[in-house]
């Protein structure tokens, strides 16, 4: 079969067959709109200060031994220091009044050696309030995120090149239990490293499982349809999962009882095993020829068609070849940087929520939500209009509404938190059209491998976020400025990739040889790097 859309389009585009994959695989990002996005919730800090022992003091002193501080032009009371209790009970028993007899600025303070106290006014607990991540420990909440991303990262790598080798379906389904089983264990969890190893362990599966679903709904859907499941499909699903979370996060005010929440349903869809195929079109880049046409006469029963014979074989191919030649390079190099870029905005953004506003639940509502207007403008561009010009537009119109930020007024907070989530909209339209343009751009054999490399730079990107807005403790805008700025220069180098509008899926790397070429500079490569690649002059 060298032109698997033509030779399989006697199924039509929306059958049932296709209709069970669409929805089936689309349910399946669900969770995974809820499990990235539950750290705005299970990791936040709450408000809290030192904890106080039963000691005699008079009602003065007692109101008076957490020292105030000013955060952000307000006052509250130091998270993370007392004044010495022994000479506070001292004070108290001698009668002395705080303010009046004795000047507070002139005691000595000390650490909170009893440990803290937490607000429950929003949460009951969280990891932060668990595990006591705040003050010297505070480092250890930005890393617990950045740990589940480097999980992410290795998964989405790994999981890939499992994919192109051993199939799509079972890579899907064992990294969904992976991530299941993993987020259930973490409520367990004894100690902060126990839970991050469990967490690393959770990242694992968690977006492989999503990367696996979008390659094989790529492969089997087709034409139309198979644009909805890409730019918008897999998009909304995810969103509905972001959507649901502060749902569950609001009557559910612990975080291990919103774990148990957005993981035990995760179980329903394992039987989906014996609903959901492998792609036909990958099968027979394996060369494994009965296997595919067996799915396709079963796809061809369940639409009441006739189906006839396709063969096809092809040989393995490994993340190597993604250096295979320099169009192949430079198109990798471009989409790993682009890759990266929409995943520390769009990621770091999400995480960011829970400070933009006093109510976290609502915050994270509404980023979510201006989510789902961006993956429908993604549907309908990439519908009608190119591929290169839209991206590459998406990420410069996100990097500029950051940099903004840094000239609103305070006096309007209302205008800066509106850039943040355009900003938000911008990254999330990107991160759309950067899923489905990748899986054009690379051939069946390498496509999950391709989008699965992607995949790990993005989470490299997300990894890196947590940390990209802890530098807000230096400036507050600091975030924004370099996130802006390297969103731009990622919006400039997206313009020299190949175009892929209005073309079928290569399924062979000697397809994708003959698109343009990412840059201009191999109008350079010498005549026989040409002859190799069965290209000519004209045609580079």
């Amino acid at each position: 079969m060298n032109y698997y859309d033509e030779s399989t389009a006697f199924l039509g585009h929306w059958g049932l067959f296709q209709q069970v994959v669409f929805f089936l695989l689309c349910a399946s990002a669900i969770p995974n709109g809820s499990g990235v996005v539950s750290f705005v919730f299970v990791a936040d800090i709450p408000r809290h200060h030192c904890r106080i022992p039963e000691v005699n003091l008079t009602t003065e002193w007692f109101n008076a031994i957490i020292p105030t501080q000013v955060v952000d032009g307000e006052e509250e009371l130091s998270r993370c220091s007392r004044y010495r209790l022994d000479v506070v009970r001292n004070l108290s028993a001698q009668g002395y009044v705080p303010g009046r007899d004795v000047n507070l600025t002139d005691l000595e303070q000390e650490s909170c050696v009893d440990g803290w106290i937490y607000s429950t006014d929003i949460y009951q607990s969280t990891i932060v309030s668990e595990f006591d991540l705040v003050c010297s420990d505070q480092w250890k909440q930005p890393f617990t995120s950045t740990l589940y991303f480097i999980g992410v990262l290795i998964g989405s790598f790994f999981s890939g090149q499992i994919s192109d080798r051993f199939g799509r379906k079972p890579v899907f389904f064992a990294t969904l239990v992976i991530q299941t089983t993993m987020t259930f264990f973490q409520v367990f969890s004894p100690s902060w490293t126990v839970y991050t190893i469990l967490i690393l362990f959770s990242g694992l599966g968690q977006i492989s499982n999503y990367v696996a679903a979008f390659v094989l709904g790529t492969e089997i859907l087709s034409g139309n349809v198979r644009l909805v499941f890409s730019t918008l499909g897999m998009s909304a699903a995810y969103v509905a999962g972001h959507l649901m979370l502060p749902l569950f996060a609001y009557f559910l005010r612990d975080w291990k009882s919103l774990l148990l929440a957005i993981s035990l349903p995760c179980l329903v869809y394992i039987p989906l095993w014996w609903l959901i195929p492998e792609s036909p079109r990958w099968l027979l880049s394996q060369g494994r020829v009965e296997e595919a046409e067996a799915i396709v006469r079963k796809a061809a029963h369940q639409n009441k068609l006739e189906a006839p014979q396709v063969i096809q074989k092809e040989k393995h191919h490994t993340v190597l070849d993604l250096f295979q030649n320099i169009n192949i390079t430079i198109t990798s190099l471009i989409l790993w940087l682009s890759w990266a870029t929409a995943g520390a905005g769009y990621n770091g953004l999400s995480l960011n929520t829970s400070k933009l506003a006093a109510d976290p639940y609502i915050s994270c509502f509404i980023s979510g939500a201006v989510e789902l207007p961006a993956y429908v403008y993604t549907f309908l561009v990439f519908k009608y209009f190119s591929r290169r010009l839209p991206t590459s537009g998406a990420l410069g119109m996100g990097g500029v509404a950051l940099c903004l930020i840094q000239v609103i007024p305070k006096s309007l907070p209302q205008l800066a938190i509106a850039l943040e989530m355009l900003g938000k909209f911008a990254f999330s339209v990107c991160f759309s059209m950067v899923y489905a343009y990748t899986a054009e751009l690379y051939p069946t054999v390498l496509r999950t491998t391709a989008t699965g490399t992607c995949s790990t730079f993005s989470r490299l990107g997300s990894a890196l976020a947590p940390f990209l807005f802890h530098l807000s403790i230096y400036s507050k805008y600091l975030p924004y400025i370099v996130l802006g700025s390297l969103a731009v220069v990622s919006a400039i180098v997206i313009q020299f990739l190949p175009e892929s509008f209005g073309r079928s899926l290569p399924e062979t790397i000697e397809q994708m040889h003959k698109w343009e070429s990412p840059v201009h500079l191999t109008v350079h490569l010498h005549t026989k790097d040409h002859h190799k690649c069965g290209l000519s002059e004209e045609n580079v």
